[in-house]
């Protein structure tokens, strides 16, 4: 069977493309970067059309990709099945053409770090045609200094050396290294990348807040970037080039994962993935990831496969590798990773169908606060940022023992439990799912039907980590989601928690916790103004 040119023809006679296709009737010795006359022939066939010419030839010595480029540079294709693993160089090495004198270029290097190839070799064309200069180089394992060297200028006659060998040697040494930095089973090793058009110190707060993310889905966090710019590219988010440096710095880090601190277009995410071979995620995805682990009811795994479902659609492009590099682990977990190869219209079939079993659900809740609202008694719900100890209060409250955990979003299914209070009135007070800035909005329309019952709240506990740096920010975002969903008439009460981990004395904004009630919610003794107050609210 023939097999296909890669890159650009156009404008090639017939005669030509015939003869090109016929180099993947060579092959070379296994230890020889190329045959000489091989190299001959290429020199030849470039020099002819004015272009360079390049070959990718695995470690057997067989030419697996023939690939026609522009006059300055070749672009390498996609190589299905050698993809180059933490630890693994890619198994291609590439030889091709410069139609004059120049050593490797930028691209050139770029390419060899990126795709890991375990080579790459420039040979030059004189002005009369005739093989010049060979520029090599190849990947350095050492994550300290630069990502390759570049050997000293060679001969046609020079491709004969032993790169096997040296390859071989190289990828052992990368396979040691690797094996210290290999995450335990089932983790990744994540870098973290935020671009910004606004201040840097909010861009610095919201990759702390990834960087708990990532602790809450079990990824280890290799190294974190920001990049103020004066706006976001459409294609690589920071750039082409600011992308090329921030996926070697990562690989040389052993990376694994790369995740975006933004939600990622569908075009941004096909750009990105065919441009690295690493697997890519975005903030969004990595939420979605953390709500399909956390999900326990089954009200709780419908909201989150229909969350998966809504963001999968938009980017349901042609099966390429934006999609093959989400499928499984880290983005492709839970209820929808087995999807993910679905056409349009089987994920809008199992959109509806989602939403089906979620509206019989809401019916049955809606029945549920019928004959709550019979026995009238008060509602008390209770909000806040994740992780600001939610459900830890409202297990010193009722002495229950719903899950708390210091990570982000420890509880996703809601919490119900009766209160009685010290003079024998009795309240339903309830835990919700954690706020998130710039919460994804698949999930917010999911969880509707959940967050909808605090609109039958009678009163609204906004519980704030008072600990964290950024609390006047996440109560700020708590309460533009209450705005959203029309709740800021309900009454509501500041529980300023934590103040176990921080001096009062010494707090900055003195006035802001006399609006509310400073409290250690572990503690059940500082609880007792809380309570006293309560249960005054739903006496009157």
């Amino acid at each position: 069977m023939k097999k296909k040119l890669h890159g650009n023809t156009s404008g090639l006679r017939n005669t030509q493309i015939k003869k090109i296709e016929t180099l993947y009737n060579y092959s070379t010795p296994p230890e020889y970067l190329a045959d000489p006359e091989l190299a001959q022939f290429l020199v030849d066939l470039s020099h002819d059309i004015r272009r360079q010419i390049g070959l990718l030839i695995d470690r057997n010595g067989k030419i697996i990709y023939v690939i026609v480029g522009e006059p300055h540079r070749v672009v390498i294709p996609i190589t299905s099945g050698y993809m180059a693993i933490p630890g693994k160089l890619k198994g291609l090495r590439l030889i091709h053409t410069h139609l004059k004198d120049e050593p490797l270029t930028r691209d050139d290097l770029t390419d060899l770090a990126l795709l890991r190839l375990d080579y790459i070799t420039a040979i030059c064309i004189t002005q009369n045609g005739k093989p010049g200069s060979v520029y090599s180089g190849h990947i350095l394992p050492d994550e300290d200094s630069d990502p390759y060297q570049v050997l000293e200028p060679a001969t046609i006659k020079d491709l004969n050396n032993d790169c096997l060998a040296q390859i071989i040697a190289l990828e052992s040494e990368l396979t040691r290294k690797n094996s210290l930095y290999r995450p335990e089973t089932g983790r990744e090793n994540a870098f973290l990348i935020n671009a910004t058009t606004l201040d840097t110190k909010e861009a610095y707060a919201s990759i702390e807040e990834l960087k708990e993310l990532c602790k809450t889905s079990h990824i280890n966090v290799i190294g974190t970037a920001v990049q103020r710019r004066k706006a976001i590219d459409p294609k690589f988010v920071v750039g082409k080039g600011k992308l090329s440096s921030l996926i070697i710095k990562a690989i040389q880090n052993y990376a694994t994962l790369l995740v975006f601190d933004r939600e990622l277009s569908a075009s941004q995410i096909r750009s990105i993935t065919d441009f690295v071979e690493m697997k890519v995620i975005d903030r969004t995805q990595l939420i979605l990831d953390i709500f399909a682990k956390q999900a326990k009811s089954r009200e709780g795994k419908f909201q989150v496969e229909l969350a998966q479902m809504e963001y999968l659609l938009p980017r349901l492009i042609s099966k390429n590798t934006a999609m093959s590099r989400l499928t499984g682990g880290i983005g492709g977990r839970g209820p929808g990773e087995t999807k993910l190869e679905l056409n349009r219209r089987r994920v809008r079939e199992k959109i509806n169908q989602l939403k089906k079993e979620i509206a019989k659900i809401r019916k049955q809740r809606q029945q549920q606060k019928s004959r709550r609202k019979r026995k009238e008694l008060p509602i008390i719900s209770i909000v806040g940022y994740t992780n600001a100890g939610k459900s830890t209060l409202l297990n010193t409250l009722t002495q229950s023992r719903i899950t708390a955990a210091n990570r982000l979003f420890a509880t996703l299914d809601p919490s119900s439990r009766r209160l009685r209070f010290p003079r024998d009135t009795e309240v339903i007070i309830t835990d919700t799912v954690g706020f998130i800035q710039d919460l994804p909005k698949e999930l917010m329309e999911a969880f509707h039907a959940t967050l909808d019952e605090l609109s039958d709240a009678d009163i609204i506990l906004h519980v704030i980590d008072i600990s964290n740096p950024r609390y006047r920010q996440q109560k700020e975002s708590v309460e533009k989601i209450l705005k959203n969903l029309k709740l800021e008439h309900i009454p509501t009460l500041y529980i300023f928690n934590k103040t176990d981990k921080i001096s009062l004395d010494d707090f900055d904004d003195q006035w802001l916790l006399n609006q509310g009630f400073p409290v250690c919610a572990t503690q059940k003794q500082s609880l007792k103004l809380l309570v006293e107050k309560l249960e005054s609210m739903v006496k009157t």
